[in-house]
């Protein structure tokens, strides 16, 4: 039977266009939602550790130390994100389980929040690391 395979003629596609299941796009809103609305909160804890760091004496001083802890409070907003964007992987991976396979466009939708969240966790971790180098000095 396979003999009779040309294989200079294209493959038809047999996988038709489908629109994303619909509880599959729920939850991935619901995730990219968290993932926004940890944001403000990132943003106002950021420009407290930026405040602290800019103000910071040398290491292990007072102002060092405040300035860490609003840095790691930093971090642990940044969790939101990181949790987020987990847990689209996550539903990602319990699809090819599953189902063995992801249909194109329950794949998209998931390609297109995962970039989203991407992109907001790696603002907040660009921020993280300058402020941490800053503190190190």
């Amino acid at each position: 039977a396979a003999e009779a395979i040309d294989p200079r003629l294209p493959i038809p596609s047999d996988v038709q266009p489908t629109a994303v299941d619909p509880s599959l796009a729920s939850q991935l809103a619901g995730l990219v939602g968290e993932a926004r609305s940890g944001v403000t909160a990132f943003d106002a804890k950021q420009a407290t550790a930026e405040r602290l760091a800019t103000g910071a004496g040398p290491m292990a001083s007072e102002s060092w130390v405040a300035a860490e802890q609003a840095l790691s409070l930093l971090v642990e907003q940044h969790g939101v994100t990181t949790r987020a964007a987990a847990n689209i992987d996550a539903l990602g991976s319990s699809r090819i389980q599953g189902q063995r396979w992801i249909r194109p466009a329950d794949q998209q939708a998931i390609a297109a929040a995962a970039a989203e969240v991407a992109a907001i966790s790696g603002r907040q971790a660009e921020a993280i690391d300058r402020l941490t180098s800053q503190l190190a000095r």
